[in-house]
């Protein structure tokens, strides 16, 4: 269930997600027994929290897990797409309802971590995929895309985000070979950020998004379109981390985190060998 500061009480809760806010952090555990499957149910609740933290201007980091320990999203529903029109339509110029959804994940202004504790292959994959960052338990975390098996082809934006991450090859590898990918090899291929033991993926990924978290909320939302840039050429790449470097020094907060950083000791040699408790100091007052 969603809390109080999350939604008013005249709002319907969820069916598939239970929400908690803590700060500028908010934690959506995936709740859709058997097996957290993609259904038009749990795209609908995607759909809807996307379009809600595209409004919020409070979470500053919005991190993903699961209430099955066996499953982060098990794929998309099978039978969803067995109704799609047996020939094919022509091209379209517009985004599909699923793309539309993942996009929009991937565009937040917040920062999106996706914790993986269980199984996560198709448009679970996919979904994760359109995060900001993804951190997987040692021999619990498993991605993969299993589409070709079927037949048919990553849908969900799989064969785009693969392909920036891994690279062609290792997407190709992914793609046609529809195999899982351990914790360990989804971090050495760049499909997760790192493979952490169960019992400290938590403590991490927490101090993360803690750390995350007590930044401005502007600066987060202009790294996130500086760093997005990089995927065209680097002129039009540089350019654009220009403009958004401009931009953020002319937010009042920066301005004011710049001169308590100097105030606290910022710039003397021995303050600095330790900065993240400098930080850490500027964000608790």
């Amino acid at each position: 269930m969603l809390d109080g500061a999350a939604m008013s009480a005249a709002e319907p809760a969820y069916a598939t997600l239970s929400i908690s806010r803590q700060g500028g952090k908010t934690t959506i555990t995936i709740d859709h027994p058997p097996l957290n499957l993609l259904d038009l149910a749990l795209m609908t609740d995607l759909d809807r929290l996307g379009r809600e933290l595209e409004a919020d201007r409070e979470t500053r980091v919005a991190v993903f897990r699961s209430a099955n320990p066996d499953y982060f999203i098990a794929h998309a529903d099978v039978r969803l797409i067995q109704q799609l029109p047996q020939q094919a339509p022509p091209r379209s110029q517009e985004l599909s309802f699923f793309h539309a959804i993942v996009e929009r994940f991937r565009t937040l202004r917040c920062a999106t971590i996706g914790v993986i504790e269980g199984r996560a292959r198709g448009g679970g994959s996919e979904f994760l995929l359109s995060l900001d960052m993804r951190f997987g338990a040692v021999g619990r975390c498993i991605v993969g895309q299993p589409e070709v098996a079927l037949g048919i082809i990553p849908g969900g934006s799989g064969t785009q985000r693969l392909a920036r991450l891994l690279g062609r090859g290792r997407a190709l590898e992914a793609v046609l070979g529809c195999g899982d990918f351990d914790a360990e090899a989804a971090e050495r291929y760049g499909w997760i950020d790192r493979a952490l033991p169960a019992s400290e993926l938590w403590s991490f990924v927490d101090a993360l998004a803690a750390r995350i978290a007590s930044f401005p909320a502007e600066a987060i939302a202009l790294a996130k379109r500086a760093v997005d840039a990089a995927e065209g050429t680097v002129r039009e790449g540089l350019l654009e981390e220009a403009h958004c470097f401009d931009l953020s020094v002319a937010t009042p907060e920066a301005r004011s985190r710049m001169a308590a950083f100097l105030e606290a000791g910022g710039q003397d040699p021995q303050v600095e060998l330790d900065i993240g408790a400098l930080f850490a100091r500027l964000a608790s007052s």
